[in-house]
């Protein structure tokens, strides 16, 4: 079985609900990606010509994602929709790009959460979404040979 058939099927496990929280550490736009587990390696963001969280296109819609388990993994640089709905409203959705471990679930820049929840996050804090991988361009990414 090819790796990348590999790949899609554990992938598609985190194709559920999920929850998504924040953390001000992935607003900084100034801060390095050697600071998280997509850093370098031949999985890397740094490797692929980036060298910090505002030099990624979309910035500050990146965060950690379940899918990535740990430095230089397959998962880094992936696009993933989240989308929330609020108990009395319409559906919310923003792509991100992983950048990190997501241990519990999403954990995104505080102004990402902000963006999906209608300007709620510190309110929330964490949120039910439901996640699905997609295409690297939806994250604005061309460089990315990841299987969805």
């Amino acid at each position: 079985m090819k790796f990348s058939a590999v790949f899609a099927l554990l992938l598609s496990a985190y194709a559920s609900a999920q929850t998504a929280s924040y953390d001000f550490t992935y607003d900084n736009g100034g801060s390095s990606l050697t600071s998280v587990a997509c850093s370098d390696g031949p999985n890397g963001l740094i490797t692929r010509g980036y060298s910090t969280f505002g030099s990624l296109p979309g910035f500050p819609r990146i965060g950690g994602v379940p899918a990535v388990t740990g430095w230089n993994s397959p998962a880094c640089g992936s696009c993933w929709e989240l989308t929330y709905t609020p108990p009395n409203g319409a559906k919310r959705s923003i792509n991100i790009i992983a950048v990190d471990v997501g241990r519990g679930g999403f954990n995104l820049a505080h102004a990402a959460l902000n963006d999906l929840t209608n300007g709620q996050a510190t309110q929330l804090g964490r949120v039910n979404v439901a996640a699905r991988q997609v295409a690297p361009s939806a994250c604005g990414l061309w460089f990315c040979d990841v299987d969805i």
